[in-house]
């Protein structure tokens, strides 16, 4: 059982005031302070720290991967792994937040991801996440949720405020290819680029179209950060566009059928 007092945060709303929704809409992605506390945060540090541990299969050192393998270590669905990962993932606080940024009626779990960055890991390159969704609309975002302060040496997630507008890059997998592309398309727009530490209980949301990075884990410590996608409630599955998409909707939304709501077994409605 999780303590109390995490219980009793995890199911109390975040009031958000009309200009932070308003900012959301436009930048497609927001930061937002003391969503979670400092007891919250150390217990999950702990907590999905140790599952991470468990169940890590990577045995390579950082200089031996790909660029996209020096990123971080990636594990999903950690929900079904663990109920008190699970009170996180399905917490009304983050899911209500996740409805009200993108003015939905609800939302639906796409997946979880633990995104943990090595003392020494490499850039997460440039990349627009809904590349890999084979889902009919926008409406999704993602919750980047550190178990730690994160400074600018560790790797914060930066992002191109407003880029969901572009169209070039969309077509692109994470990688070299998406950082070299992605970056020289953005130096020539006006998008500005925000890159900037998160205190520790500070958490952000962005879009599934918006281009994000983050940089390199200079530091002597573990990155660590889970993360929760959401899509809306009513959301349907568009036919897939390319083998990621394919792969995607096999893993994440199993049973689904094109043109229909996504309502299978893990993709259950959370708010």
């Amino acid at each position: 059982m999780l303590p109390v007092a995490i219980q009793q945060l995890l199911a109390q709303p975040y009031s958000l005031t009309p200009e932070q929704i308003q900012f959301y809409d436009q930048n497609r992605y927001i930061k937002l302070k003391q969503v979670l506390d400092a007891e919250t945060t150390a217990y999950f540090n702990t907590v999905i720290g140790n599952k991470v541990k468990e169940l890590n299969t990577v045995t390579t050192t950082v200089t031996e991967r790909s660029t996209y393998g020096k990123a971080f270590l990636q594990l999903f669905n950690l929900w079904r792994e663990d109920e008190k990962i699970k009170a996180l993932v399905f917490s009304k606080r983050l899911a209500k937040l996740a409805a009200d940024l993108m003015q939905t009626e609800g939302v639906r779990l796409y997946h979880d991801q633990a995104l943990f960055k090595e003392a020494g890991g490499g850039i997460t390159p440039w990349h627009a996440d809904q590349y890999y969704w084979p889902l009919q609309t926008d409406k999704t975002i993602t919750a980047w949720i550190p178990l730690q302060a994160v400074p600018l040496p560790m790797g914060p997630l930066e992002f191109s405020a407003g880029s969901h507008t572009i169209v070039e890059g969309r077509e692109l997998a994470i990688g070299d290819e998406s950082e070299v592309a992605i970056q020289q398309r953005l130096r020539v727009t006006d998008f500005k680029h925000v890159i900037e530490p998160f205190d520790l209980g500070e958490i952000s949301f962005h879009s599934g179209w918006v281009f994000h990075r983050a940089g390199a884990n200079i530091t002597n410590q573990m990155r660590k950060v889970m993360t929760i996608i959401y899509m809306d409630r009513s959301m349907k599955l568009k036919n897939p566009e390319n083998e990621n998409q394919i792969k995607d909707w096999e893993t994440w939304c199993p049973g689904a059928k094109v043109g229909q709501e996504i309502d299978s077994p893990l993709n259950p409605i959370v708010y």
